[in-house]
């Protein structure tokens, strides 16, 4: 055997060694509980790194007890469940992902959502990002625009036991007036602009985290706040990649 074949040789062993302790291993019953408070002191490491950005230098013991209880491998399609807790996006069909697990506990964490606060969600995805929000806040409310998704999301959140959570298929983008105002909103997807309905919806003294930019360009994770007499403040917290904001708007 020459030098190349044997390199190659390698390659594929150490492939296929891969390939079976991220599929196989975890379908045997796999570490779970391990690999999530591993996950969990990812985030919190990148959060400190991030704090002169965020000005968040850590999080809550709200948002960490919601991150560390949330079994985010449910979330994802069952061939990913074993990379479920990389600190990372994960794709989960119709070209949409699941955002990484830092971003996920950032944008919870700039809401500054209590218990018994009613929040909106645009682009519910999985449902993972509502599920730390229904961990929080009283009731969430949260609007998916590809209707295979929301209707998984809806069935998987109910078996879960989430019954603080509302799910509806729809445009986002006029978020969901019947159920307005809300103390927080939180946009998953990158808008060019902060949609006129949702701050419309949301309260007086509210907050809400949103992706603004193109897909082709540098998108920035920005946190609104409306005061009390209905002025805005924005802020501008770190550059961000998110899928795109679609709808008729």
């Amino acid at each position: 055997m020459n030098r190349l074949n044997e390199q190659n040789m390698k390659r594929r062993f150490a492939l296929c060694a891969f390939l079976f302790l991220c599929f196989a291993l975890p379908a045997q019953g796999g570490g779970f509980d391990a690999q999530r408070r591993q996950m969990v002191k990812e985030v919190l490491v990148d959060t400190a790194a991030t704090a002169s950005y965020s000005g968040s230098r850590a999080l809550s013991p709200e948002v960490v007890a919601a991150m560390g209880k949330v079994e985010r491998h449910r979330f994802v399609p069952a061939t990913l469940a074993a990379v479920a807790y990389l600190n990372r996006p994960i794709p989960i069909g119709h070209g949409q992902t699941i955002s990484q697990p830092f971003i996920v506990a950032l944008m919870t964490e700039l809401m500054k959502i209590k218990k018994g606060d009613r929040v909106l969600e645009i682009g519910t995805g999985s449902g993972y990002q509502a599920a730390v929000l229904a961990e929080i806040a009283g009731s969430v409310y949260t609007i998916e625009i590809i209707e295979p998704l929301g209707q998984e999301a809806g069935e998987r959140l109910k078996s879960l036991g989430y019954r603080n959570v509302e799910t509806r298929v729809g445009d986002g983008y006029y978020g969901w007036p019947q159920a307005a105002p809300f103390d927080a909103i939180m946009v998953t997807a990158a808008a060019s602009h902060v949609p006129p309905p949702l701050l419309k919806q949301l309260k007086p003294g509210g907050r809400m985290v949103i992706p603004l930019g193109t897909q082709f360009m540098t998108q920035y994770l920005m946190l609104v706040e409306k005061q009390q007499d209905g002025t805005l403040t924005t802020r501008q917290i770190l550059p961000v990649r998110f899928v795109p904001l679609t709808g008729g708007h």
